[in-house]
């Protein structure tokens, strides 16, 4: 057995399988990568697929995109738009208070309902005070005078910020809003979201 182990470990053949397999997977890596951002849409440093989940897809695209969104449905059952960056570009930092404004009538329009999500950047939710890990249609959002909403985004807030506050992680973080059975403003791309503001 440890002559065996030996011819491989001094086998050419042997190292360039293991070199090539290994160059292979990078490519291959990349290659989905490149694919998934070329099938991304941002605005307001929001990004979304919208053709993820379809199955007219190619193989490269479907694999493409299941690398970057897995399980996801079609953009007509469920939306999802992805933040790592504030409005003028900087990173998503838990050190940092942000504000998201919507305008009257700006909620994302919805046959069901949305939720927006903070998570660190492996993808690890955390929950505020109230045991609640995110803002939705359901959560009670004041509304100001003049019909406009203003979700604050920090790790940690002010009593009179609580019902609209969602808790961020302590490090770098990103966002993810989901839109299920979104209206047709979503679906023919007529809808986007409003930049995330950082706060001073």
């Amino acid at each position: 057995m440890s002559g065996f182990l030996a011819w491989v470990a001094g086998s050419g053949v042997v190292q360039g399988v293991i070199i090539g397999a290994t160059l292979a997977f990078l490519t291959t890596v990349l290659l989905l990568n490149a694919v998934a951002r070329a099938q991304t849409t941002t605005v307001n440093g929001w990004s979304a697929i919208r053709n993820a989940g379809r199955p007219g897809n190619g193989m490269l695209v479907r694999a493409a995109l299941q690398k970057a969104l897995p399980a996801v449905n079609v953009f007509e059952e469920a939306a999802y738009w992805t933040a790592e960056t504030d409005g003028a570009g900087g990173r998503l930092r838990g050190d940092r208070a942000y504000r998201i404004h919507f305008p009257p009538g700006g909620l994302p329009p919805t046959d069901a309902f949305w939720s927006l999500t903070a998570t660190d950047t492996v993808g690890y939710m955390v929950s505020g005070p109230t045991g609640r890990s995110s803002v939705d249609d359901h959560s009670g959002l004041v509304v100001n005078a003049d019909g406009s909403v203003d979700v604050l985004l920090q790790a940690s807030t002010s009593a009179d910020e609580g019902g609209n506050w969602l808790r961020t992680p302590s490090g770098r973080f990103k966002l993810m809003m989901r839109a299920y059975l979104p209206g047709s403003a979503i679906v023919h791309g007529h809808y986007a979201l409003p930049p995330i503001d950082r706060v001073s």
